[in-house]
């Protein structure tokens, strides 16, 4: 099985070509020589011959090589390719610039988010191309035009946006420059690629995510419902669908934007079809990049599974739940601390209809936003301690909003997680479980572990050692770098096989 540092041979790529296998979608791109077109692997043209076939582990080395994307299966739905290392420093530096590039914050002006990037992960810039460059084949500024224009490409095809409004939230300073842009790579102007894909609009915008199968559907709304707070968000079953809906409040460019979303699975076509506010247009690529990372969408459940299934068999399809507001995880980590999910939900609950800010949608269940940073920045004890929050979890509340609220803290997919973590731990009344926890969620860290967890204690049968904290985490080295989705697995009660216990260096 090809595990997460593998690269999938030209002949394995093409037998999955064949199947259209699913489980391949977004790892690699098929070039045909005979069309200059390039296509996911789940396409339903007819499979081209081997001998036209070049394959490409991203898009953006299919562009490079001059092919253009393929209008039936739109590689822009594809599930981005996610790759962990805890061995090569050049493969984690190449994978977290690009993890970085993905995010629609970094889509300005490109030299200067070249140098920003680099500065922002410690090296120079030219020393950030030469690792990138011998990592994906592409140059970071080739990886991220590709990234913006498939960004437009898709708002193109499923919205009714106007073209000077998709080239700047697609991250082009100017429309002639991306009018540019889209005729180099594409061939054709962007009012061309609407009217061929022109289609009619329900209320709000609609776009469709694609996945990697297997992914267990009930175990994650099951679990969206467990957590469900009122006025912000509901989950409701119609018609054999299941729908997942929520206000949602985003601050980007000195403006704030608030709105709604509505989210059901497609599982027949391993996608996900988001409906979004008009009032979040402007913020849309942001929207979608928290959605992926909300439904871990973006996971690669081979690589996972290479790892974990021995001791997880039952648990292949499960997704670590994300969020989309790192913020509002975070406090809601805190309200969990040492209670029930039933009793923070309940505290979770009168927080929002304190501090929360009423927000207009066409859905009767949601009326509110979560509270803003700012807003609990501020927050009396009195006034918490009327919810029923305890002091030490009131200082932990405040501290993250001010955190938050003055930019010191980061708490989104593109943070720099130890840095986070420990930054967390300074704060009062959060430990390492609330830490990590926060970690495994809205950093979306694959490899977190809360070591102290009362529960994976019991799971792995060393609550009774002197250390057990320290002895869950020899045991988890095992499940490296998915650490994250062992810990789901194992509150799922999935485990049957514990990882073999290194010897520990204090015996002989």
């Amino acid at each position: 099985m090809t595990t997460q540092n593998t690269r999938l041979a030209d002949d394995d790529c093409y037998l999955a070509l064949k199947a259209k296998d699913a489980r391949f979608d977004g790892r690699f791109f098929t070039g045909v020589l005979s069309t200059g077109i390039y296509c996911r692997p789940v396409c339903n043209v007819k499979t081209p011959l081997r001998k036209n076939c070049r394959f490409f582990s991203h898009a953006a080395q299919a562009e490079s090589a001059g092919f253009r994307p393929c209008l039936r299966c739109r590689p822009e739905l594809a599930p981005h390719s996610v790759h962990w290392s805890i061995q090569d420093a050049s493969f984690i530096l190449a994978h977290q610039a690009a993890r970085l590039l993905d995010a629609p914050d970094s889509w300005t002006d490109e030299a200067a988010s070249i140098e920003k990037l680099a500065a922002r992960l410690g090296v120079s810039s030219r020393h950030l191309r030469r690792i990138f460059e011998a990592q994906f084949g592409v140059s970071p500024l080739q990886y991220l035009q590709t990234r913006r224009l498939l960004t437009a490409k898709q708002l193109l095809a499923d919205t009714d946006m106007p073209v000077t409004q998709v080239a700047l939230v697609s991250g082009f300073a100017s429309v002639r420059r991306f009018n540019a842009a889209f005729v180099q790579h594409y061939r054709l102007n962007p009012s061309q690629m609407r009217r061929q894909q022109a289609r009619p609009q329900p209320e709000g915008i609609t776009v469709r995510l694609g996945y990697r199968p297997p992914y267990d559907v009930p175990a994650m709304l099951a679990f969206i419902e467990r957590h469900c707070i009122n006025a912000i968000e509901f989950i409701a079953t119609d018609a054999d669908q299941t729908c997942v809906g929520r206000t949602f409040g985003i601050e980007s460019g000195g403006k704030a934007h608030a709105g709604w979303l509505l989210a059901r699975f497609d599982e027949a076509r391993s996608q996900l079809v988001l409906q979004v506010s008009d009032s979040l247009r402007e913020v849309l690529p942001l929207v979608i990049r928290r959605v992926r990372g909300l439904f871990d969408l973006d996971a690669d459940p081979a690589a996972i599974n290479s790892v974990l299934h021995a001791s997880f068999p039952g648990g292949d399809g499960l997704r670590v739940p994300g969020a989309l507001d790192g913020f509002e995880l975070a406090v809601r980590a805190v309200l969990g601390q040492q209670v029930t999910v039933a009793a923070a939900r309940t505290l979770a609950q009168r927080l929002v209809d304190r501090f929360g800010e009423p927000v207009k949608t066409p859905w009767p269940l949601l009326t509110r936003l979560f509270p803003a940073p700012a807003v609990l920045a501020d927050a009396s004890s009195d006034a918490l301690g009327q919810l029923g929050i305890v002091r030490q979890r009131q200082a932990a509340i405040v501290g993250i909003a001010r955190g938050v609220a003055d930019r010191r803290l980061e708490l989104n997919g593109g943070a720099d997680v130890n840095a986070t973590i420990a930054q967390l731990k300074e704060l009062p009344g959060i430990g390492d479980w609330t830490a990590q926890y926060i970690a495994l969620r809205a950093l979306r860290w694959p490899d977190a572990f809360p070591a102290g967890d009362v529960a994976l204690h019991k799971m792995l049968g060393v609550q009774a050692l002197k250390a057990p904290a320290r002895e869950a985490e020899k045991a988890s080295l095992a499940w490296k770098p998915w650490r994250s989705y062992a810990v789901i697995r194992a509150w799922s009660g999935l485990l049957v096989a514990a990882p073999p216990m290194p010897p520990s260096p204090e015996k002989p």
